[in-house]
Parts: structure tokens; C-alpha cells; sequence
């Protein structure tokens, strides 16, 4: 089997997997994006990933990123899901469909005055550190509403959701920590303006994505499942 085709059966078998457990969850597979972890993976990989179906793909580095948007063109869709630093947001503004990974003030501000130069408008995800972790990036719970407040008097963002990486638990102890995140969004959504769109959850990975369908993800991010462990 080639690398190509494994990429493709990988893919299948995730896709079913989605499909699976949004129907244990009464919920349709189309409201579930599948973004293929495409990091250290080189662009050949991803040109597979699209030949067979795959359209959305997450990178860690914005560097890499960067790289790969100028190699691939206007194929795969690129979302950033690792921290982003202030000084790296001019190599993803205006390259990728989403910013997952928004935990401050700061960054929201660098990202918006990018934004500014280019004429345009990002949207982003707040991330939030549901685990308390402090290897790990993102704000604290009770942070969210704060800096969701924040991001609302920013014309140049669009905020739409929620990211979390939770500890690296088995599937079964990750769910409290799903359902932490989508109460957490329920809640926000409750003060915000009708009509306001904020209505994505990403969350769940390789290990454990569908138990993050079933407790609400619309968003899942797998990488291992699809292109195997990182080289």
C-alpha cells in the first residue's frame, strides 16, 4: 500500500468513527469538521490528504505553516491550533480559516492590527486551559468571559467558539472535561447579543475525538490516526 492510499484508508476509518459517534450522540456527522493534524507532516502528505476528500488541516508552527501555504496554494484550508506568538502573526493572518488558539488580550491585538493592514477580518476561538495545567497554554474558565467581552470591542475579530486541550487521560476521563467546555460555552453564549454566532467546540483528539463528538465537539483535531505517529 502506498502512502497515499494509507492516508486515504486512515482517513476513511476516521470518518466513520465521526459518523459513529454523532449518531450515538443523535447529532449528523456534517456538523462535526474533521481538521487533519498535518504538523511535521510534509506537503506531500497533505496533497493526499486533499486528493482523498480532506479539506482542513491544523498546524502548530506558524513558520510551517507559512511554508506549506506557499507549496500547496489554495487547496488545503489551514487552521492554527498551537500557541501563537505576537511576533508570528503576520505569517498566519490572511493564511488560515481560524485561530484557535487566542488565550489573551495581547495576542487578540497583535492579531487585530494585522488584521487592520490587511483589510480584513479573523476569526478565532478562545482557548482555554480546562485541565489548569501550567505546561500548557490557554486562560483559565473563569477567564473566558472576560476576554470574550474584550474581543467584542475588536471590529477586525470574529469570535466563534471555544479550544481546549485537556490532560492526556483515556477517553472516558477526558468527557468531564468536554462537558466543562461546552457548559462553559452555553454559559457564554447566555450574555451574548442575539443573532452573535459562537457556536463552535474544538475539541478531541487522535486518542480521544469521539468521545469529544458525543459530549458536543463540532470541531475535532486528528493527526496520529491519519498520518501516524509524528517522524
Amino acid at each position: 500500500m502506498t502512502r497515499a492510499e494509507q492516508i486515504a484508508e486512515n482517513l476513511d476509518r476516521v470518518r466513520e468513527e465521526i459518523a459513529a459517534a454523532a449518531a450515538r450522540a443523535g447529532r449528523r456527522p456534517e456538523d462535526v469538521t474533521l481538521v487533519a493534524v498535518s504538523k511535521t507532516k510534509p506537503a506531500a502528505d497533505i496533497a493526499a490528504a486533499c486528493e482523498a476528500g480532506q479539506r482542513d488541516f491544523g498546524e502548530n508552527y506558524a513558520q510551517e505553516l507559512d511554508r506549506k501555504c506557499d507549496e500547496l496554494g489554495a487547496g488545503p484550508r489551514f487552521h492554527m491550533i498551537g500557541h501563537l506568538q505576537r511576533n508570528k502573526v503576520k505569517l498566519v493572518v490572511g493564511r488560515v480559516v481560524l485561530v484557535q488558539t487566542v488565550d489573551s488580550l495581547r495576542l487578540a491585538q497583535a492579531l487585530a492590527r494585522r488584521a487592520a493592514a490587511a483589510g480584513l477580518t479573523v476569526p478565532v476561538l478562545l482557548e482555554v486551559n480546562v485541565g489548569g495545567e501550567w505546561s500548557k497554554s490557554g486562560l483559565a474558565p473563569d477567564g473566558a468571559s472576560e476576554l470574550l467581552a474584550q474581543l467584542g470591542e475588536i471590529p477586525q475579530l470574529e469570535p466563534r467558539g471555544l479550544m481546549c486541550i485537556p490532560p492526556f487521560v483515556a477517553a472516558d476521563q477526558a468527557r468531564p472535561y468536554f462537558r466543562q467546555l461546552r457548559e462553559l460555552r452555553e454559559t457564554l453564549v447566555a450574555g451574548l447579543p442575539a443573532g452573535h454566532r459562537f457556536d463552535q467546540l474544538s475539541m478531541g483528539m487522535s486518542h480521544d475525538f469521539a468521545a469529544a463528538v458525543e459530549e458536543g465537539a463540532t470541531i475535532v483535531r486528528v493527526g496520529t490516526a491519519i498520518f501516524g505517529e509524528r517522524g
